[in-house]
């Protein structure tokens, strides 16, 4: 309802306004009509002759006849009242249809008001539509953009991790063959003779020869140390002796402990087996 009379209330407000003063002129015609003095009907003036009876007798005397009167002429007519309300109806009737026109141009006019405000309306939200989709398709483009990216930098990063865990193989391996050639030179080499022939002396030094031993001990000793030299485990494999002589030569391995460390660490091994022959 505020709507309605916020659209149209000039139009009404005319309407209104005009009617009343219509309806005002109709009220004052009507009573200035209803008061007007009626015009003074004047007698009308005859030119006549009176002729006496007498004179009318020469022969046989006929009946008098009256004598004639003019009729009077007709009073005229008063103005007539119904002009001033015909010619107000007509006005009325003219300013309604002013009005109904001012009413139906300003409701022309509304409608088109109304009409051109949906189509702005309608214009605005297409193009933010029409934006929204944009930003969509830009959004999903620079999503697209970044995995692309992410993947890519994730390919380049595995290519490298595996460029570099090939390398670092390649080197573990290089170096495994060079420790594997350096302790094959090594241990073929005159230190690793020199190496046993000390660990060998240490351990006949610290030998107990039992009564039961005779000449020519050659036993077969399996050795196990920890770095630094320390003896965790001596058994005799292979001896030509009796049970006491294999017990002692495995407490020499324990009183020879710890033994001396190798001149070159490719030498070292936790477990190593060598030949006790203490009368060589």
């Amino acid at each position: 309802m505020q709507e309605f009379w916020r659209e149209y209330s000039p139009a009404v407000i005319f309407s209104i306004v005009l009617h009343g003063a219509l309806i005002a002129a109709v009220i004052l015609a009507a009573h200035l009509s209803l008061h007007r003095m009626p015009e003074i009907i004047k007698p009308l003036a005859l030119d006549a002759v009176v002729i006496d009876a007498r004179t009318l007798r020469p022969s046989a005397p006929a009946p008098a006849a009256p004598p004639a009167v003019a009729a009077p002429a007709p009073a005229p007519a008063p103005a007539p009242v119904r002009e001033p309300v015909a010619k107000a109806t007509a006005q009325l009737l003219s300013a309604q249809t002013r009005a109904a026109e001012q009413a139906k141009r300003v409701a022309d006019e509304q409608r088109l008001a109304d009409a051109q405000r949906v189509a702005n309306t309608q214009r605005v939200a297409d193009a933010q539509k029409i934006a929204e989709a944009q930003r969509a398709a830009e959004a999903q483009k620079l999503a697209e953009a970044q995995r692309a990216a992410d993947a890519q930098k994730a390919a380049d990063a595995k290519k490298v991790a595996d460029a570099r865990m090939k390398a670092d193989r390649e080197a573990e391996l290089r170096k495994q063959l060079a420790d594997e050639e350096h302790v094959h030179e090594v241990e073929s080499g005159p230190l690793s003779a020199s190496y046993y022939a000390m660990l060998q002396a240490r351990i006949t030094r610290s030998w107990i020869k039992p009564p039961s031993a005779s000449a020519g001990i050659d036993c077969r000793i399996e050795v196990t140390q920890v770095p630094g030299g320390e003896i965790v485990g001596a058994r005799v494999t292979q001896c030509n002796g009796d049970a006491a002589v294999r017990q002692s030569i495995e407490n020499a391995v324990y009183r020879a402990s710890p033994l001396p460390d190798p001149p070159d660490p490719a030498l070292f091994h936790r477990q190593f087996t060598f030949e006790f022959k203490p009368d060589e």
